[in-house]
């Protein structure tokens, strides 16, 4: 009797398993049919967590014995290379370079009236980390926006200025690569669009 139904679990452990894998298998066809077309080899995209890189390869790769597609990023700017499966890639954050129409939605964000904050620093610096890591540029742009008057003078703490930086080091990538320009000139013209606003 304890040997049939531990047959039985057996076999229904593994009929679930299998529906799992062509669950799974169906999922990142649909997502290569949908999404793969997103990213094309040579191409700037955006990664949440690490800002922008570059598409080295989009290929399928063998890992632990399971054959997956998957899609190779270079991060110049911190020499390192990401390989993430292409099931993966829109949940991870990955997405293209913004349109023209963010950038200027950005850009107005940051010219706006800082947003004044009286919670605890603590609490304020794990908030603009998290907008910072999510690689939407309109977040990035309220950090920048928030943090502007402080970034470049002695008033604000070397907390304030690392977020400030990082968060324009975001955007000043981005949009040097959209607009097909070099970084410190975009640098030169968003310094100034904050010191005016």
């Amino acid at each position: 009797m304890n040997m049939f139904k531990s047959t039985a679990k057996a076999h229904v452990t593994d009929i679930t398993a299998r529906n799992a894998a062509k669950k799974t298998a169906a999922e990142a066809k649909s997502f290569k049919l949908s999404e793969f077309d997103l990213f094309q080899e040579g191409d700037a995209i955006v990664y949440a967590a690490h800002g922008v890189g570059r598409v080295d390869r989009i290929g399928t790769d063998e890992i632990a014995g399971t054959k997956l597609e998957i899609i190779q990023i270079s991060f110049p700017g911190n020499q390192m290379t990401l390989r993430i499966p292409l099931s993966k890639a829109k949940k991870s954050g990955l997405r293209k370079i913004a349109s023209r129409e963010i950038v200027d939605k950005a850009m107005s964000t940051i010219k706006g009236k800082p947003q004044s904050n009286k919670g605890m620093w603590a609490r304020r610096a794990v908030a603009y980390q998290e907008k910072i890591n999510s690689g939407d540029l309109l977040q990035i742009a309220e950090v920048l926006r928030d943090l502007r008057r402080n970034a470049g003078s002695l008033d604000g703490s070397f907390s304030e200025r690392k977020l400030f930086e990082a968060a324009q080091d975001r955007f000043v990538a981005e949009v040097a690569i959209l607009e097909n320009r070099p970084i410190d000139v975009v640098l030169v013209e968003l310094t100034a669009v904050m010191k005016s606003a």
